[in-house]
């Protein structure tokens, strides 16, 4: 389980980064992305749905599910 946390984690610091990174460099447009993953963020715990644990829990199914939207 814990590898799939730092593995979520990874791939969220990763697009925060790109986001602030494109912002800085292209466009500010590109901070679109950083607010949308910072909300998903916010709004997973009460939704149990996290699209990156979404794909992790397919991608490792041997693995025990994390946020896979039961209660």
């Amino acid at each position: 389980m814990k590898t799939k946390v730092r593995i979520h984690d990874g791939i969220s610091g990763i697009v925060y980064m790109a986001s602030v990174i494109l912002a800085a460099t292209t466009s500010t447009q590109w901070l679109w992305i950083a607010g949308i993953v910072a909300g998903l963020q916010i709004i997973s715990p009460l939704t149990r749905f996290c699209p990156v644990y979404f794909v992790l829990n397919k991608l490792m199914p041997d693995t025990e599910p994390i946020q896979d939207g039961s209660r």
